[in-house]
């Protein structure tokens, strides 16, 4: 067969094999941001399921989220019932509401619409959540659907992972109930079903707590100390962009992200 026809047929299924590729093909990822939990992607698909977006083109959303008003004062909490936890350096204060010059820190924000949702990749990389000093940590945390957490246990006590969705389903796919022994192997769990500040307690422990958030699409952040945010890696084109924290409630703006350029997209949460 002449080498230019040979070419040209390889061309020509390369291209057929391409076309059959779902929209969901924005599911490529590779590594977690653990600043912001965002993740780094490979070239996706376009919404026509057939052409490769430029990941040159690539912007990003960055932002601060503001707080105004009175903040509620952070309580301190007695962690006496358990000696161990008592044994944790530091004081344990109420996380409900963590304000630092007038930046709220815990909100979880994430692309709401504008983009064809997708399942995590296998390759995706595992959230951690981990119960350190008789608490949750991170206090907020975000992943995308079909993507795993792995609960940890670095504390010298018990403890006890009690995830319930809203619906108060048992059944769910998103629902934990495990115990794990003092420094205890790991356990992970797939989140399959996109969630809004989705409690963590442990029974063993009350005032211990914490939110997984599971995202429709690998484009999200959660609000660090500082109120500041970075979405990267979005392709050109305007978008629903949501925050959410767990007792203000949410907010929503479009925002347009040009082409190999930043957005930038500030949130303002006042107190109630």
């Amino acid at each position: 067969m002449p080498i230019v026809k040979r070419t040209l047929l390889l061309l020509a299924a390369a291209l057929t094999l391409t076309g059959c590729k779902p929209d969901a093909a924005l599911h490529h990822a590779e590594t977690i941001d653990q600043s912001n939990g965002a993740q780094t992607l490979r070239a996706p698909l376009s919404s026509s399921g057939n052409t490769l977006i430029d990941p040159t083109t690539f912007g990003s959303i960055k932002g601060t989220v503001h707080f105004t008003g009175a903040a509620p004062a952070r309580v301190k909490i007695d962690m006496s019932m358990d000696p161990a936890c008592s044994l944790a350096k530091g004081d344990n204060l109420s996380e409900q509401y963590v304000v630092s010059g007038n930046k709220l820190a815990n909100v979880f924000l994430y692309i709401k619409s504008g983009i064809a949702p997708s399942m995590a990749p296998e390759d995706a990389p595992t959230v951690i959540l981990d119960q350190k000093g008789c608490r949750y940590t991170p206090h907020v945390i975000a992943l995308q659907q079909g993507g795993y957490v792995a609960f940890h246990n670095s504390d010298p006590t018990m403890h006890n992972v009690h995830i319930t969705p809203p619906d108060g389903s048992q059944a769910s796919s998103n629902s934990v109930d495990v115990s794990q022994g003092p420094m205890g192997a790991p356990q992970s769990q797939q989140f399959n079903t996109p969630e809004l500040m989705l409690p963590v307690r442990c029974n063993n422990h009350p005032w211990m707590n914490a939110f997984i958030n599971v995202a429709p699409t690998p484009y999200f952040a959660v609000s660090a100390a500082d109120g500041s945010f970075t979405i990267p890696n979005l392709p050109p084109g305007t978008y629903t962009l949501a925050a959410v924290h767990e007792k203000l409630g949410e907010q929503d703006v479009q925002v347009t992200v040009p082409a190999k350029s930043t957005a930038k997209e500030d949130f303002t949460f006042t107190a109630k």
